[in-house]
């Protein structure tokens, strides 16, 4: 006997599935200016991109609201910098029903295939009643609404002539949860595009080059449907030369030499001078410079080529910044690993970097030894040994241009699989330098080294200093995790630059409002790698309003903070 399942039992499944999938689109926060109230903007559609959508919607016997779903995903994916979206859709008029897309398709053909078929799906399910849905999200413990976005093509039919299916429901108010609706409506023979924005987050600049996005990519779709839209920007040549240009920061030239370079002019310059401390032990600008060279001779001894990939397996201490600045100086890639990482993490690091050499120190093999038991063809060199082999300490001078690789780190990936990413010099130069400019490191100065290895903030924490005569305080993990003790620590090194976490700021703060103490000689607190709340700003500049915040932000791939806010108050509002 047939079983059939009754339509609510399948809608009701469909849901839970939709609900279960995940993911969430926010709308933009773009407006400095933030006020209650809804905003509309409009312009019509180019008469040769309708006809081209109208010609493609017939090639391809899909209707225009799939064409104008697939752009509204693209801009969405644009917006958020997700290949997964969520939107709203409204599939017959009405109410508008949650609505995934992936954008992960790479042609705008499979792209507009892919919308098209959720598209028609959604139809079939539309008749759950909304309490339903609700009943479902409860049960479920979803909290807060399904999208921000809408896309309303109900109004748009293949025929001018034709009826408008419900322009009542197109021009509805937005609801609380909508912070944009896109629309489409025939005017005077006209195709025009129009959004509807809440003015809390958007304004009318804002809503244009939103509505400007949708009209790219549907130009896009119809010039070449079997163009891969991932190489493709939504963004009009005005706009990529202010973004590009307009919110560079400052044009800052660079000196024509590579850091290690630099570092090697100013032991020349003071070579007397305290380069680094670590615990109770220092060396002068000589003495460092001196260790690195002798490293960086062993690693050419061994056969390290242009680029060759160095990993360094040390403890936070001298030797690692010699060891870091041997590899460059040997024009090889600097690889972090951390000592205490499991083997099968080391080994894949090594493997998938392509690393065949890896300089590492007594007390910090244990777990790399087992990784190495996988790897036979990489070489394990401890730095006492490349000690004792009794290089010369002089300067190699081996010729390393701006566009050669640097390092390489791997971060967590945005799919928890770690990922490498390759950085230049000229990358690496250029972050070194905007700290150093932001943040007034000078001669005489010194900057706390206090990061793991394998987080990018740790490198220009380690050798920032050295490019200018300051000085690089090493502090130790045991130290960090005292926060009183770490306090003595800064004072007792005259620390001048520090970089910390927010949710590390908050303790800190905690142990000054508790037990205050001056901190005299300190003068920056850069602040990155999660959100700088206001609150705690506030509390910073009560306890230390002499001492500056820094909110920075930056990807591992763009050579670290791209972004630095540089405050000597806390901001007077939000800016979303």
């Amino acid at each position: 006997m047939e079983t059939h399942v009754s339509p609510s039992r399948t809608a009701g499944a469909y849901w839970r599935g939709v609900l279960t999938a995940g993911g969430f689109t926010p709308a933009p926060r773009w407006t400095l200016q933030p006020v209650p109230g809804v905003g509309e903007y409009e312009t019509p559609v180019p008469d040769d991109t309708v006809t081209g959508l109208r010609r493609l919607a017939a090639e391809l016997a899909v209707p225009l609201p799939s064409l104008l779903l697939t752009a509204h995903a693209k801009v969405l994916a644009a917006l958020s910098g997700e290949r997964e979206i969520t939107t709203g859709y409204v599939a017959r008029g009405g109410t508008p029903l949650l609505c995934r897309l992936t954008t992960a398709p790479a042609s705008w053909r499979e792209l507009l295939h892919h919308a098209h078929q959720v598209a028609t799906e959604l139809p079939a399910h539309q008749d759950v009643p909304a309490e339903d849905i609700e009943a479902l999200k409860s049960e479920l413990g979803l909290t807060g609404p399904l999208f921000e976005t809408v896309l309303d093509p109900t109004e748009t039919v293949s025929d001018p002539t034709e009826t408008v299916l419900d322009p009542a429901a197109i021009d509805g108010a937005l609801t609380e949860d909508t912070a944009l609706r896109v629309g489409v409506r025939h005017h005077d023979g006209r195709l025009v595009l129009r959004l509807r924005y809440r003015t809390d987050a958007l304004d009318a600049d804002s809503a244009a080059r939103i509505v400007g996005y949708h009209l790219t990519a549907l130009a896009l779709i119809t010039a070449d449907p079997d163009a891969e839209h991932t190489h493709q920007s939504l963004l009009s040549a005005e706009e990529l030369r202010f973004q590009l240009d307009q919110l560079a920061g400052p044009d800052r030239e660079l000196p024509d030499a590579r850091m290690h370079e630099l570092f090697e002019d100013r032991v020349r310059k003071h070579p007397d001078a305290v380069a680094a401390v670590h615990a109770d032990r220092q060396w002068t600008y000589a003495e460092l410079n001196a260790r690195a060279n002798r490293l960086a001779r062993a690693l050419v001894a061994r056969g390290l080529a242009r680029e060759g990939v160095v990993a360094v397996v040390t403890e936070r201490n001298l030797d690692w910044l010699a060891a870091v600045i041997a590899v460059f100086k040997a024009g090889g890639a600097y690889l972090p690993i951390e000592p205490h990482f499991p083997a099968a993490r080391i080994a894949a690091t090594l493997s998938r970097a392509a690393c065949t050499l890896v300089l590492t120190e007594h007390g910090s093999t244990t777990t790399l030894d087992q990784a190495l038991d996988s790897l036979p063809v990489t070489e394990r060199l401890l730095i006492d040994t490349a000690y004792a082999e009794d290089h010369p300490d002089g300067d190699l001078g081996i010729p390393v241009t701006p566009d050669q690789l640097a390092y390489i780190y791997f971060t967590s990936g945005s799919t928890g699989e770690p990922k490498g990413a390759m950085c230049e010099h000229a990358g690496m130069l250029n972050h070194l330098y905007a700290k150093i400019d932001d943040l007034q490191v000078g001669e005489g100065h010194v900057v706390a080294q206090t990061a793991p290895q394998c987080f990018d903030i740790s490198l220009w924490q380690l050798v920032c200093a050295l490019l200018v005569g300051g000085r690089t305080l090493l502090v130790a993990q045991d130290v960090i995790l005292d926060v009183p003790r770490f306090l003595d620590t800064l004072n007792d090194g005259e620390v001048t630059v520090l970089q910390v976490v927010p949710s590390y700021l908050e303790a800190v703060l905690t142990e000054l409002e508790q037990r205050p103490r001056p901190l005299p000689d300190l003068r920056f607190v850069s602040v990155t790698g999660e959100a700088l709340k206001k609150e705690l700003a506030e509390r910073w500049f009560a306890v230390q309003s002499g001492i500056k915040l820094v909110n920075a932000y930056g990807l591992t791939e763009t050579s670290d903070d791209t972004n630095h806010e540089v405050m000597d108050r806390a901001p007077d509002r939000i800016l979303l």
